[in-house]
């Protein structure tokens, strides 16, 4: 580790996972693509393996760390070149980041916070230009699944909304510092245009979602039985003795939109 990082330790309450492997830092970064002046926001920048890519390619960057000694050690290493937020990601008021701009949210984030992460971020969707994460192969496979899939549940629908999903590669464990118990995967998101988005409820949607794979094995007729009707669900052309993994995003809009 550089300057003044020799006796930093990977803190496990943070989940840190320190990428060190040059091969798949480099893969990364040409996978993002950074380009001058783009405003990139790079969440959890650990020991600054991708930010140095980042500001290669930008120019400049921002970013969020929670962790006090490698904010110290980030904003001596990088004063010119990288704002630092010193904050949780999870509780961090995204409006108040660069709210002028156009974002690229990019970083390898915390196994034990990326599912309330990604809820947290639609916040700023609508000025977001794409979002690069790396994260979990598990929770990649299910925010990208198709219905009718195993791994298909309440994050793919209720991600997939909101925006065009491409899983893009695996990560072997080796890349890290300590190497975690599981392979990680990079995730591209695209958030889509209010255009390509059907009106609905969100409250009413997220409801009707959590409410159809809260128990997957049932069938909508029961798993909705408190919410809506079996004549209301007939009622929008969905067969109610379907399980939720058999319905895609439209059909769950169309649910949720039942007067």
């Amino acid at each position: 580790m550089q300057n003044g990082l020799a006796g930093h330790r990977a803190r496990k309450r943070f989940g840190q996972n320190f990428l060190h492997d040059e091969h798949w830092i480099e893969r990364i970064a040409r996978t993002i693509d950074p380009k001058p002046e783009d405003t990139i926001v790079e969440i959890g920048p650990g020991q600054a393996a991708l930010t140095r890519k980042m500001i290669a390619g930008a120019g400049y960057a921002t970013a969020v760390e929670i962790d006090r000694d490698l904010a110290a050690w980030l904003k001596e290493t990088f004063p010119d070149t990288l704002t630092l937020i010193e904050a949780d990601a999870l509780k961090l008021d995204w409006t108040q980041v660069h709210p002028d701009a156009r974002l690229r949210v990019v970083g390898n984030l915390p196994y034990n916070i990326s599912s309330p992460l990604l809820f947290h971020l639609m916040t700023v969707a609508d000025r977001v230009i794409d979002q690069h994460f790396m994260l979990q192969k598990e929770v990649v496979d299910r925010m990208v699944a198709a219905p009718g899939s195993k791994v298909y549940g309440r994050l793919s629908v209720m991600l997939q909304y909101r925006y065009r999903m491409q899983k893009m590669f695996d990560v072997p464990p080796g890349a890290f510092t300590p190497a975690p118990k599981v392979t990680s995967s990079i995730v591209r998101m695209i958030p889509k245009n209010r255009d390509e988005m059907p009106p609905v409820n969100w409250e009413r949607f997220s409801e009707i979602v959590a409410a159809a794979f809260n128990q997957r094995r049932k069938t909508l007729r029961n798993a909705l039985g408190k919410l809506l009707t079996e004549e209301q669900i007939k009622s929008v052309g969905v067969d109610p003795t379907l399980r939720a993994e058999a319905l895609d995003v439209a059909a769950f809009v169309k649910l949720a939109n039942i007067a």
